[in-house]
C-alpha cells in the first residue's frame, strides 16, 4: 500500500474545512494565514487575495533579460523547481522532506530570460491527484467567477492567481486535465501543450507519459506571447476544417449543450466528429486510469513509502488505488490507448481541428457532494482522456465553453485559433 496514516477527510462544506485546517494546524503547529501573503512588485503591496499562492511562497525573482514578455508577471505550480526552494507538491510532508533545488526547471529559466519576472509558487491538489481544487492543507483557492464554486484542479492556485489579476500568467501541469480544468470553472485560458512540446526537467513527475507543462493567462494573446517562447518552432498552419465532437455534447445538460453549439457554430465548417460510437466512454475513462494509475506507482511509489506522507482521505484512497492496478491490466489498457491515439491522429491532419466541452459540467459547488463529485470524475475523464491518450494539444477559450483540439505538433495552430476566436469575441461584444 501506498499511504499510511490517511488524516483528513473528504470535506463538504465551509464547516469540514475549518475543521480540518484546525486539525491541520495542530499538526503542523501554524496556520496558512500565519505566513507571508503578499510581495513588493514596482512599489506596491501585492497582497493574495485569492488564497492562490503557497503560504510563505511569494516572492521575487526579476528577468535576466528583456525579451518578448518584459513587463509580464508569472508564478508557477508547487511542482515546478525554483532554484534554493523545496517543491513541496501541495502537502507539507513531501516538502519538509524535500530538498531546496539546485537549479530551476528549463521552464522558469527561459520565462526569466525573456522578460518576465515570477511572483511565487501556487497551490496544487496534493501531487497533482485531483481535478477539483481542494487541498487541505493550504485552503482551496478561490474561483475568480464564484466563490461558492471549485476552482479545479490540480493546477487550482495557478488558475485563481491569474483569474485574480495577481500576475498575469502563471504554469501549471496537465496530465488528465489539471490545466484545462481549473482554466474551464475559473473562466481563464488555458493550454495543455502537445506532450513533450514543453521539456518536463526539473518537474516533480506524476503520470510521465501524460504529463505536460501548460500555462494559463486572461486572454488569448498573452496566452500566445507565453507559446511563442515555450514552443518549438513549427511551420505556420492555418486551421481550415474545424468539427465539432458532436457526441462529446451528450455529456452536458441540454441547456450546457445549447450554450456549446451556439458558441462553436460561428467556427465550424465541417461534418461533426463522433468518438465515442467507436470507443465508449467508460473504455477510455477506465483506459486512462488504468494506465495513469500505473505510472503513478512507479514514479512516485518508493518515495511514498518512505515518507508515508498525511494526505486528505480522498487523495490517499486514490493512491491506493494506484498502487493496485496490476501489469496485466496496464497492457491491455496501453493497448486500448494506443490504438485510439492512432485513431485520432487520423482525423486531426495538419490544418484539422475539433471543438468539444473540457468539463461536463459549466461548475462544481465548493458544497458538492461526494455522488456529483464522482459523476463529474466519471465524465469528464472520458473528455479529457481524448487529448491525453493521444498527446495533441488542447486550448481552453476562456469563460466560452469551447475548448480547441488539434494533432501533435498543431499547438501554434491552436493558438492562432485562439486569437482569431477571441478578437470575434471582442468585436461581437460578448
Amino acid at each position: 500500500m501506498l499511504c499510511h496514516q490517511f488524516a483528513g477527510l473528504l470535506h463538504r462544506g465551509d464547516d469540514l474545512e475549518r475543521q480540518e485546517m484546525l486539525r491541520l494546524r495542530l499538526q503542523f503547529g501554524r496556520r496558512p494565514q500565519d505566513l507571508a501573503t503578499s510581495v513588493m512588485m514596482d512599489g506596491e503591496h501585492i497582497v493574495d487575495t485569492a488564497g492562490a499562492f503557497v503560504p510563505g511562497e511569494i516572492f521575487r525573482l526579476d528577468a535576466t533579460a528583456q525579451g518578448s514578455l518584459a513587463g509580464l508577471t508569472f508564478a508557477v505550480k508547487d511542482l515546478i523547481d525554483i532554484a534554493g526552494r523545496r517543491t513541496g507538491g501541495g502537502n507539507p510532508d513531501w516538502r519538509a522532506a524535500a530538498t531546496p533545488a539546485a537549479a530551476h526547471a528549463p521552464v522558469v529559466t527561459r520565462l526569466l530570460a525573456n522578460g518576465a519576472t515570477f511572483l511565487g509558487k501556487t497551490v496544487t491538489d496534493e501531487l497533482a491527484f485531483s481535478l477539483e481544487g481542494r487541498n487541505v492543507h493550504y485552503g482551496t483557492p478561490r474561483n475568480p467567477q464564484n466563490p461558492d464554486w471549485l476552482p479545479g484542479g490540480s493546477s487550482s492556485g495557478s488558475a485563481a492567481a491569474v483569474g485574480a489579476r495577481l500576475v498575469d500568467f502563471a504554469l501549471g501541469t496537465d496530465t488528465g486535465g489539471s490545466v484545462r480544468v481549473p482554466a474551464a470553472f475559473s473562466g481563464t485560458w488555458g493550454m495543455r501543450p502537445s506532450h513533450d512540446a514543453v521539456p518536463l526537467d526539473g518537474v516533480l513527475p506524476f503520470a510521465p507519459s501524460y504529463d505536460t507543462i501548460g500555462w494559463f493567462a486572461r486572454d488569448a494573446q498573452t496566452l500566445a506571447r507565453v507559446g511563442d517562447v515555450l514552443l518549438p518552432p513549427a511551420q505556420h498552419v492555418d486551421c481550415l476544417t474545424i468539427s465539432i465532437v458532436e457526441d462529446t455534447l451528450d455529456m452536458l445538460d441540454p441547456a450546457d449543450a445549447h450554450a456549446f453549439r451556439d458558441a462553436a457554430r460561428r467556427f465550424a465548417n465541417a461534418p461533426p466528429m463522433r468518438v465515442f460510437e467507436r470507443w465508449s466512454c467508460a473504455q477510455l475513462q477506465w483506459a486512462y486510469s488504468t494506465v495513469q494509475g500505473y505510472e503513478i506507482a512507479r514514479s512516485l511509489g518508493s518515495r511514498l513509502n518512505a515518507l508515508k506522507p498525511r494526505f486528505a482521505m480522498d487523495i490517499g484512497e486514490r493512491f491506493a488505488s494506484a498502487s493496485a492496478v496490476s501489469h496485466a491490466d496496464y497492457e491491455t489498457a496501453a493497448a486500448v490507448r494506443q490504438s485510439f491515439a492512432g485513431w485520432l491522429q487520423d482525423r486531426l491532419p495538419p490544418g484539422t481541428v475539433a471543438l468539444l466541452p473540457v468539463t461536463s459540467v459549466p461548475h462544481l459547488r465548493i458544497d458538492a457532494l461526494s455522488e456529483e463529485i464522482g459523476r463529474f470524475y466519471a465524465s469528464t475523464l472520458a473528455l479529457t482522456a481524448l487529448a491525453g491518450h493521444a498527446g495533441t494539444p488542447q486550448l481552453q477559450c476562456g469563460s466560452s465553453p469551447l475548448s480547441v483540439m488539434g494533432g501533435c505538433g498543431s499547438d501554434r495552430a491552436i493558438l492562432n485559433f485562439a486569437l482569431e476566436s477571441g478578437r470575434e469575441k471582442s468585436n461581437d461584444g460578448r
